[in-house]
């Protein structure tokens, strides 16, 4: 109707002259139909006109071509502006923040605020979102000074930014104080501090606010229950937010992105997929957002071909900047996943050089390349550049560092980052582990003044990869004492660490208290490693007994530790139990008959070992071939 109607007030430009007013008017319903190409019709009318110096018509020109996301003739008109009053400089804060631009538009903001123009209630959610976006609290904190100072505190649009920006930098408590001190409140204001809660963790809390809401006359919308689902999914109860979806009558874009983005987080990255295919089978357009989700799991699963076409789609369908700036990362790391490194260079190219996401998602892409000197080259690049670094940056390079680089960085971050941003440290305790000098890595974990459940594992599988089993059991003790809940991945460090130091039977104590003490149900990777121990010690009658009540039907990381421990230790029993499982798992594989012939000929046991040679033979079999590193000479 918006485009009818322009193009039926656009004949009135054949008119010999046409009064402001009319300009004014044709240049709204550009706006709002987005009818770039007309407003640039209009451009040529203004100058004949004469009208090219009215700052007024100037800047109504400077927001249509802003509206219409042409930036470049929206700024040309701009830098002639003389004096650009806050609504020229709000059509371009507008442009930065729907684009995500978000570091464009703080920069902007405090342009004009440099300029002398006073910042107004239109403004102050542009910036605001960016903050919030940015995780930038410091930038925000100071808006909001900004806010009081304009007398914009009591105006709702801003009062929900603020609720927004606030909740997203995890101050859900300043989020609360704002909400309590509005004059009114809309649904969206409800939803701001749902959203804050349960984004930080407080999902009880999140509920609270929600019966809140409904004694308060609001009921909720589709917006609520995306968060509640969001809110089950950082939970990793995806179940309970897909019978929410299933409820919710019409869902939109934003429902299937939480679902599509939760099953891909608890890592059930094909049944993201798929919910992404159900999604656009039912005609819905994913949006930058939703395309993100989706190519994470791509990544995960290295489904290359999905993730070309969500590629194409997305060159196709958004603006190139917007894509790039919201779906690169998620694409860059892709590529790199699949080996692809010249396609994940240039996406690189394409994206924003001065955000630190583009920087972490190249780094990611040298380690997924098996680059690590790349990776640490670019993070060197990142510091020469002023690139700010943040958690997500040093946890992602230092698995990749040398020893030398990993003390530079150590000490980096002890002049830069507060004890409480454990994932860093616990990233330190890693490279030094992975680099050899278990002791510092002892040291920074001792020295630690907030650990979660990620370094206790870090530390115990550190002790595992050094053969210090008892440093392991203790530290697995002490951790249990201060009422710390060991996980699946705690008990997998702490059998392989009784495992490569020989201490069985306080290995099979470990394991069994995992479902007597923690009531948690052991993986095949715990009973493998319980075999593989059993089998190291020569306790193979043992490993075989063991093997038999377990509820999970063994696999070959169950029966190829046990094969190896016979041959060394000349079991020709339970080797040939061993190798008759590994054939029905395997028998396509040739190795496993000839261990077991060369067992049976270890033992003397000629015409076993010649049977079994014909019985590969006859299968069509050939034995894996032997190489060389000695040349022969001429």
């Amino acid at each position: 109707m918006n485009t009818w109607r322009s193009q039926r007030a656009f004949s009135s430009l054949s008119k010999p002259s046409i009064s402001l007013s009319s300009l004014n008017n044709l240049l709204q319903l550009c706006s709002k139909s987005k009818s770039l190409n007309q407003g640039k019709q209009i451009h040529p009318q203004i100058i004949s006109n004469g009208s090219e110096q009215n700052t007024f018509i100037i800047t109504k020109l400077l927001q249509t071509y802003a509206d219409c996301d042409d930036l470049a003739s929206a700024k040309k008109l701009f830098d002639k502006l003389p004096q650009p009053n806050v609504f020229s400089w709000t059509a371009i804060l507008a442009y930065y923040s729907r684009h995500g631009m978000y570091r464009k538009c703080i920069g902007s903001y405090s342009e004009m605020k440099m300029s002398g123009v006073l910042p107004d209630g239109y403004v102050f959610p542009k910036v605001l979102r960016a903050s919030a976006q940015l995780l930038c609290l410091e930038t925000g904190i100071c808006v909001h000074k900004d806010v009081i100072v304009c007398g914009c505190e009591l105006y709702l649009e801003v009062c929900n930014s603020l609720i927004d920006m606030y909740g997203r930098c995890g101050e859900f408590i300043c989020s609360t104080k704002v909400f309590d001190e509005m004059v009114g409140v809309d649904l969206l204001s409800w939803n701001l501090m749902i959203s804050a809660y349960v984004s930080n963790g407080m999902f009880e809390s999140g509920l609270e606010i929600l019966n809140c809401m409904r004694l308060d006359g609001f009921e909720p919308d589709v917006v609520t229950m995306n968060m509640i689902m969001g809110g089950y999914c950082r939970m990793g109860r995806c179940a309970e937010a897909l019978r929410i979806f299933e409820h919710i009558e019409d869902p939109n874009i934003i429902s299937w992105t939480v679902l599509i983005s939760g099953y891909s987080r608890i890592g059930q990255n094909e049944l993201s997929l798929q919910i992404f295919k159900d999604m656009r089978e039912r005609g819905l357009l994913p949006d930058l957002d939703c395309l993100s989700s989706a190519l994470v799991s791509c990544r995960h699963l290295g489904a290359l071909l999905c993730g070309k076409e969500i590629h194409g789609y997305g060159i196709k369908m958004m603006n190139g900047h917007s894509f790039y700036g919201s779906a690169g990362p998620a694409l860059l790391t892709l590529y790199s996943k699949c080996g692809r490194s010249d396609d994940a260079m240039n996406i690189f190219d394409l994206m924003d050089k001065s955000d630190t996401v583009t920087w972490n998602a190249m780094i990611l892409g040298f380690v997924d390349l098996r680059l690590g000197h790349m990776a640490v080259e670019c993070f060197s690049e990142m510091q020469r550049m002023g690139i700010k670094n943040d958690q997500t940056t040093l946890c992602t390079v230092l698995p990749v560092c040398d020893l030398r680089c990993g003390k530079q960085i150590h000490a980096y971050i002890r002049r830069r980052y507060s004890d409480s941003i454990v994932p860093v440290w616990n990233a330190l305790v890693h490279m030094y582990s992975k680099c050899g000098r278990i002791g510092s890595a002892s040291t920074v974990f001792s020295n630690m003044v907030v650990r979660d459940l990620v370094s206790w594992n870090t530390m115990i599988g550190g002790f595992a990869h050094h053969g210090l089993g008892e440093a392991a059991l203790q530290l697995l003790k002490e951790m249990k004492d201060i009422g710390v809940c060991p996980s699946p991945v705690t008990f997998t460090s702490a059998l392989s660490a009784c495992n490569h130091s020989g201490l069985v039977d306080e290995g099979l104590r470990v394991f069994n208290s995992m479902t007597r003490d923690f009531q948690l149900s052991p993986s095949m990777e715990h009973f493998s490693c319980v075999v593989d121990m059993l089998s190291r010690a020569g306790r193979l009658e043992d490993a075989i007994s063991f093997i038999h009540q377990m509820p999970l039907k063994p696999d070959k990381s169950i029966w190829g530790p046990l094969l190896a421990a016979c041959r060394a230790y000349q079991n020709v029993d339970v080797g040939k139990i061993a190798v008759e499982h590994l054939i029905r798992l395997e028998p396509e594989e040739a190795g496993h008959f000839v261990t077991l012939s060369n067992i049976y000929a270890k033992a003397g046991r000629w015409s076993d070992a010649v049977r079994i040679r014909k019985q590969m033979e006859g299968r069509g079999l050939v034995k894996p071939s032997g190489q060389s590193w000695i040349e022969s000479g001429s």
